[in-house]
């Protein structure tokens, strides 16, 4: 794949003011304008260049927006207070009361919370899919369809997405492919595979470092126009806008995203083989045994690896659980929801993060009470934590010494 997404941050040169390295930071809420009919203008959107008020937007947040646009391949991008903060907007923005959606059925928690409890209160259905599957994505699209949703590398089950095949069914039925692409920034490009919108949660693998909560909708110069427009944009009117000083610290830690990935990446591959090898139940795409694993190869930038999320099945919730505190009192990860740190953290999806999505429905989708869903570090040493892990698993009889 020719496109370089990290060449394409690190060809972004800003200057701060003042001739700072990093851009100065724009601690304003308000702006000032030399006449009055600039003012108007910039209302009207008429104006390039100008700043109303940091609801709409910031030098701080167009900063990040047009880096993390270039590492996706998208004209343009809006940053936002959070990842659901710029999942729902979108949807909002593409539809209206009477419309439909087609979804993944394996998705975080909160987006399947908005499209099943939250949305229909707009009249605004949703149809959950086997996402592997085309033909039943395509049987799945009524009159009223207007969007397909779903994550790149689903949350928590680890399925991919056929992005092409997806873009195809978009385009032949006149629909915006809208992708999720939290799991694998950089390993990835949904906008380069034929997706109209992409998605990221900043505050997982983007920032890093588990200490901001962010979002960002990429896509063209229309509709992010769209989205920030003051009469009818949903990100403009939902206002869930992102603070300038958080805006600078995500685009700092952005220019090393290429090094963590490639190391998250390193490290899951290194102990899903092993876990595999062991016997334990694992899925993580770079496995030979992964049904999509073809799949993602023909999609990714083999640069970053196959990303650093990886699941395995111990059997039960309860087993789940002692497993995950006893490796964190090995102070080997934490017991903790997100990913993305660079310390593993390590959950049971079913009552947490999926917790959102009814129990028969998660059978339904293959996601069993045993399941630990694991974001894997940058630990430097890889296989000195696998031995104290599998210490931790012959403690616990799930596997045999």
């Amino acid at each position: 794949m020719s496109f370089k997404p990290a060449n394409n941050i690190q060809d972004l040169q800003y200057f701060g003011e003042f001739g700072g390295v990093n851009p100065s930071i724009s601690d304003s809420s308000t702006y000032t304008f030399l006449s009055a009919k600039t003012m108007f203008d910039t209302f009207e959107g008429n104006a390039d260049g100008c700043y109303l008020y940091s609801r709409h937007s910031s030098p701080s947040n167009l900063y990040l927006g047009e880096a993390l646009a270039a590492m996706e391949g998208t004209e343009t991008a809006n940053v936002t207070a959070s990842g659901m903060g710029a999942i729902t907007p979108v949807l909002l923005q593409l539809c209206q009361s009477g419309d439909h959606i087609v979804s993944s059925r394996t998705i975080y928690g909160g987006t399947y919370a908005f499209l099943k409890n939250f949305i229909p209160r707009m009249n605004i259905k949703t149809s959950f899919v086997d996402i592997t599957n085309p033909k039943a994505v395509e049987a799945a699209i009524n009159k009223n369809t207007k969007v397909i949703y779903c994550e790149s590398v689903s949350n928590p089950l680890l399925e991919v997405a056929d992005i092409p095949a997806l873009a195809k069914i978009a385009k032949k039925h006149n629909l915006k492919l809208i992708i999720d692409n939290t799991f694998s920034p950089l390993s990835i490009s949904p906008a380069i595979l034929g997706a109209d919108v992409v998605i990221h949660s900043l505050t997982k693998f983007i920032n890093g470092s588990s200490d901001t909560v962010g979002g960002v909708v990429c896509g063209t110069q229309e509709f992010i126009n769209d989205l920030r427009n003051v009469n009818n944009g949903a990100c403009m009117l939902l206002g869930a806008t992102m603070d300038s000083l958080r805006a600078a610290s995500v685009l700092k830690n952005l220019r090393t995203l290429h090094i963590r990935m490639k190391q998250h990446s390193k490290n899951a591959l290194f102990l899903a083989e092993k876990f595999e090898a062991d016997g334990l139940k694992t899925v993580y795409p770079g496995l030979k045994s992964h049904p999509s694993h073809e799949l993602f190869k023909s999609m990714m930038h083999p640069d970053y690896g196959f990303g650093g999320m990886l699941t395995i099945d111990v059997g039960s919730l309860d087993k789940a659980n002692e497993l995950m505190e006893l490796m964190q009192n090995n102070n080997l990860g934490y017991l903790a929801v997100s990913l993305g740190f660079y310390k593993t953290l390590f959950s049971a999806p079913g009552t947490s993060t999926s917790s959102e999505i009814p129990e028969d429905e998660q059978k339904e989708m293959g996601l069993s009470d045993g399941l630990i869903r694991f974001s894997i570090g940058l630990d430097d040493d890889i296989e000195r934590t696998y031995k104290m892990m599998r210490q931790c698993m012959e403690q616990l009889n799930i596997l045999t010494a």
